[in-house]
């Protein structure tokens, strides 16, 4: 056992995309893996199954049996974006594009959706008497989402607080909120994180649209970093935007 593990169980969400790997990948650094449990959510979106065959793959890759893969299919019948509503197009080559509505938040957010995350990871956490519960959220860099901001995990610690047994004692980690995409990729690169095995794309589940906001995030964020994508494109005409 490496000096100064942390020795408390953790979980962590994985839907298989590239900021959850490298989350993994620091929470293996610092807990080990006999000590992580891995959470997927399907919540509906157009590339769930690709996402659970990254989750799978990275959950293979290092070697964590304990696992939780959950349905929340309500987010299907809620609707309201444009990654489980398909009569809401995905937007093309217009990184951070904003809703018919002239908000500034994308139609490929999805309503309050990393809520319901968390409280699955916190039932499963406190079930299992984990003590803390890692989650990749980006602040910066990103699509502008609402509930990957910093403010909100301090909140819903307090949440955890106030809803769960005297004695539990549940931490939300988040290890990459403010780094840049290009850092994570460094981040990911320094603990030997299987990059090559996550899926970002909005709408592909084969080959990888290379125009959604997701894909040009990545493709931006790898060109920065000056590593090569280890992931198949269709088109990658806006990877330097």
């Amino acid at each position: 056992m490496v000096t100064g593990m942390d020795q408390r169980k953790a979980v962590v969400l994985l839907s298989g995309g590239m900021d959850s790997c490298v989350c993994t990948a620091v929470a293996r650094e610092r807990h080990g893996a006999s000590n992580m449990a891995l959470l997927h959510a399907s919540y509906g979106q157009r590339t769930e199954g690709r996402e659970r065959r990254a989750f799978d793959d990275i959950a293979n890759f290092y070697g964590v049996r304990e696992r939780l893969a959950v349905q929340l299919e309500h987010f299907r019948a809620i609707g309201g974006s444009a990654l489980t509503d398909k009569s809401i197009s995905v937007p093309e080559n217009e990184l951070g594009a904003a809703s018919a509505h002239g908000s500034a938040i994308p139609v490929t957010y999805v309503p309050f959706r990393n809520a319901h995350f968390l409280s699955v990871a916190v039932s499963w956490a406190e079930a299992i008497g984990a003590g803390a519960i890692y989650i990749g959220a980006v602040a910066e860099d990103s699509s502008g989402y609402p509930d990957c901001r910093q403010e909100y995990y301090r909140v819903f610690q307090e949440l955890i607080r106030a809803g769960t047994r005297p004695e539990t004692q549940i931490e939300i980690v988040t290890p990459v909120i403010t780094l840049k995409k290009s850092e994570i990729i460094r981040r990911g690169m320094e603990l030997g994180a299987p990059l090559g095995l996550t899926w970002s794309c909005y709408q592909a589940e084969e080959t990888a649209c290379g125009v959604c906001d997701s894909c040009l995030l990545r493709l931006r964020a790898f060109a920065e970093a000056g590593v090569a994508d280890p992931i198949p494109y269709r088109r990658t005409v806006s990877a330097g935007r």
